[in-house]
């Protein structure tokens, strides 16, 4: 059934990438890609591809042993570190290796060479952002220490092991739809991935259209609308508010200077502002049994094939499972015998522009003081499947690339900015993994977080010894006030970066007396922390539930943590709820738009998979949001972002005339409300006539998992599953919880983990998306953790043999 299913599903893959990305001209072999012997059909999953295979191979130099268990997670042994991620490199890249290569083409700006002219602006964006530039630079870091070195080769050596192995019809069929070879696997290419989720992490800033706001509203408004720090009955930060800083901060002073006046409305595609993550761990006397545990859910677009893959790493001094990401070396985000470890997104901004004067048009120079810098010139030759090639002009000064020039996105000639972000920098994050998937204890784990600086995140740890913490780790620019959140005058030495926060004066918490260290994205520390501190994006409503229900209950258990992962509580709609809709307000109301408000009122605040009270919510505060903001884009008219859902909730509580939106055109709050009921009563109704359904939450959702190239078939619509983004199971229609694991660090840990889709890249294949309503129903898979091979040679689904060749 699964392979007629497959090949059903390819003979519509094919009809869509014919229809939506090719010329006529491009489209790839018919014959070829249709032959029963080579093309797609070569690609559905048989019996055979689950025998075992024995491989000599001259790259390595002892024996490797691959079991692969029921889930076809890899549990590897090797007799040496190296041969050991040889054996990864080799595995991630037999089933995921057209993920591989499409994300690392899209890190360096070359997805036009395989899907044509649609997204040439993402490339240029992509190469004027300076991705290659940090790629590069940091290869060259990760090369010059010679374990990180050693251990990137042979991963290098084991990917290309498998792709030498390959024929055409061995090729993935991503492959073959797109008309392309895979190529060989390259430590660049490993850069590259890692920049390439520093850029889907960090990759945000708001400097335009803070600039924008402030001319507009003025210091005082944009204050008020866009503050730094909420009330503290409002904020619980990673470390616990009653921290106190016990060390001499690097001094800086404000420097006497003016922004530039500039207007932008044009803005280059950022990352996703939904892309977050919960972590916590709690100490032995939070937990029932009085063994650590330890908790990660990082969330991220919802993608086929998946952005994780399990693994199982055996050598000698190392035995560590978790998931890593396919290109990357070791355990990304797990445990090993003694630590366990895991990762979310640290708010805090990494990326600064400057405003650019060139002495004349030749762009060969820059004002910069009192004399003219030298600029450096690129010609980057995109090439265009169908199309002859883009060739884009790049400059970059000291500060880093001109992202907007005349060529690109800029509303005049004088317009020029170039982009100051430390995902530029020299680096080796990858050595950081290497370390923590041998680490002992907490002072390994401080030596290993020293390596790490983008993207930014907030690492928890927990020890079979039960040692707890957490550190907000990477390296952070020493800013004065409003330093980096308006365009600076790149013309000034006074705006530029001058130091680097010190390692060892990082937000770091180890055994604090709550008994547990958690974070979600939240406000890194408190107001009190001795360094600037600045973030647009950080969450305000999953890090209160989270440390509430952390503190629930006295102990906790290994379900406990489970439930606390998937708790569908919506505080946002709480709060906005008992602040909008009291009686008074609902019996002003009529007809439909009053029976949504007393649904709405008698709600129990859960998104749960049938909740249609969850839809009306969604759509009222759609809609209050948009009509108390209107009036803002209107004056600013420019580009703009609205204040926080927080911020806007704390200024209606406060001011029911709505004195503090500009040019709205409601006289007070209850005039807001009762526009946005009505106009969410018409909305659902309109859903309901559209869709013939009543509006449950699942459905009106509408959960997705997209395929990487946007193939349709190849992706999943309509998961059945709870949450939304601003609650601790934060799965909206497209970006959701991509892994969810739970570690008690026992003798033996026990772990547990799950993640939307399988460890297959191929759509054929059963472990394609196999574990995704597992993950909806937040159920977990026992991780079977031992470092015997003989624990897994009687009951394993494949086993691979490397040998060294004599």
């Amino acid at each position: 059934m699964r392979i007629f299913k497959f090949l059903l599903f390819s003979t519509l893959a094919l009809a869509f990438v014919l229809a939506l990305n090719f010329p006529i001209q491009d489209y790839p072999a018919l014959g070829k890609l249709l032959s029963p012997t080579h093309g797609f059909w070569q690609n559905g999953e048989t019996e055979t591809d689950l025998e075992s295979e024995r491989i000599i191979v001259t790259a390595i130099k002892d024996e490797i042993e691959i079991y692969f268990d029921e889930h076809l997670i890899p549990h590897i042994f090797a007799d040496n570190e190296a041969d050991m991620y040889f054996a990864q490199g080799y595995v991630l890249g037999k089933y995921r290796l057209w993920q591989m290569d499409f994300i690392t083409r899209a890190a360096s700006g070359r997805l036009s060479e395989i899907v044509g002219p649609a997204t040439l602006d993402m490339d240029r964006n992509t190469r004027r952002q300076g991705m290659m530039i940090g790629a590069e630079a940091s290869l060259k870091e990760m090369m010059r220490d010679p374990y990180t070195e050693e251990m990137v080769n042979a991963y290098t050596e084991g990917v290309n092991a498998y792709i030498s192995s390959l024929t055409f019809k061995d090729y993935p069929i991503e492959f073959k739809l797109l008309g392309y070879e895979p190529e060989p696997w390259t430590p660049l290419k490993s850069a590259l991935l890692l920049k390439y989720m520093a850029d889907n992490l960090t990759g945000t800033d708001k400097d335009f259209e803070n600039t924008n706001l402030v001319q507009a509203l003025g210091q005082e408004v944009f204050d008020l609308l866009y503050p730094d720090f909420y009330p503290k009955e409002y904020s619980e930060p990673v470390i616990s508010k009653t921290k106190k800083w016990d060390f001499s901060p690097v001094k800086v002073t404000k420097p006497d200077v003016i922004f530039p006046s500039i207007k932008k409305d044009s803005i280059i595609a950022q990352s996703n502002p939904d892309n977050g993550s919960n972590n916590w761990a709690l100490s032995p006397l939070k937990t029932k049994d009085g063994h650590p545990i330890l908790a990660n859910d990082p969330h991220l677009g919802l993608n086929f094939p998946s952005i994780w893959f399990m693994i199982h790493l055996n050598s000698p001094g190392q035995q560590s499972m978790g998931v890593t990401l396919p290109g990357a070396l070791g355990v990304i985000s797990g445990f090993n015998e003694s630590i366990a470890w895991g990762v979310t997104n640290a708010t805090r901004d990494v990326r600064d522009w400057y405003k650019i004067e060139f002495k004349d048009e030749s762009r060969s120079e820059y004002a910069f003081d009192d004399k003219w810098l030298k600029t450096q010139k690129y010609i980057e030759e995109i090439k265009i499947k169908g199309e002859e090639s883009f060739f884009d002009t790049l400059i970059t000064t000291h500060y880093g690339p001109v992202v907007y020039d005349k060529n690109y996105k800029s509303e005049s000639e004088k317009a020029n900015y170039a982009l100051r972000w430390t995902a530029h920098d020299p680096s080796n994050e990858q050595k950081t993994f290497l370390m923590l998937n041998k680490a002992k204890d907490y002072d390994d784990y401080v030596e290993a977080l020293s390596f790490y600086q983008c993207p930014a995140q907030n690492f928890v740890f927990a020890s079979k010894s039960g040692d707890i913490a957490l550190t907000v780790n990477g390296r952070y620019p020493i800013k004065w006030e409003n330093q980096g959140k308006y365009v600076m005058d790149g013309s000034q030495s006074a705006f530029e970066w001058s130091n680097f926060i010190p390692y060892e004066h990082l937000p770091r918490e180890k055994n604090p007396p709550r008994g547990y260290v958690s974070s979600a994205n939240q406000h890194p520390h408190n107001a009190e922390y001795p360094y600037y501190f600045y973030d647009p994006f950080t969450s305000d409503y999953r890090n209160r539930r989270l440390n509430a229900l952390l503190e629930e209950k006295e102990r906790l258990t290994v379900e406990d943590n489970k439930r606390i992962q998937t708790d569908n509580y919506n505080l946002m709609a709480q709060e906005y709820v008992q602040l909008l809709l009291d009686s008074a307000t609902i019996a002003n109301q009529k007809g439909e738009a009053k029976n949504i408000a007393v649904a709405l009122s008698n709600w129990n605040y859960f998104n749960e998979v049938g909740s249609k009270e969850a839809s009306y919510f969604e759509v009222f505060q759609h809609f209050l949001l948009g009509n108390l903001w209107k009036g803002l884009g209107e004056k600013v008219d420019a580009a703009y972002y609205r204040p926080a859902k927080l911020q806007s909730y704390l200024l209606l509580k406060e001011d029911s005339t709505l004195g503090f939106a500009p040019n709205t055109s409601f006289r007070n709050r209850d005039a807001l409300v009762k526009e946005s009921l009505a106009q969410t009563a018409d909305s659902i109704n309109n859903w309901i006539a559209k869709y013939e359904m009543e509006p449950k939450w699942a459905d009106f959702k509408n959960t997705s998992i997209t395929h990487l190239a946007r193939i349709a078939p190849f992706g999943m619509e309509g998961v059945n599953v709870g949450g939304n983004k601003d609650i601790l199971n934060a799965t909206s229609s497209s970006h959701g919880a991509s892994w969810r694991m739970v570690v008690e660090m026992r003798n033996k840990p026990e772990a547990y983990g799950i993640y939307p889709g399988g460890q297959s890249g191929n759509p054929g294949s059963t472990f394609y998306d196999n574990l995704t309503e597992k993950w909806a129903r937040g159920e977990y898979l026992s991780l079977n953790f031992s470092s015997s091979p003989s624990d897994y040679r009687l009951n394993f689904l494949k086993r691979i043999e490397f040998k060294p060749e004599n």
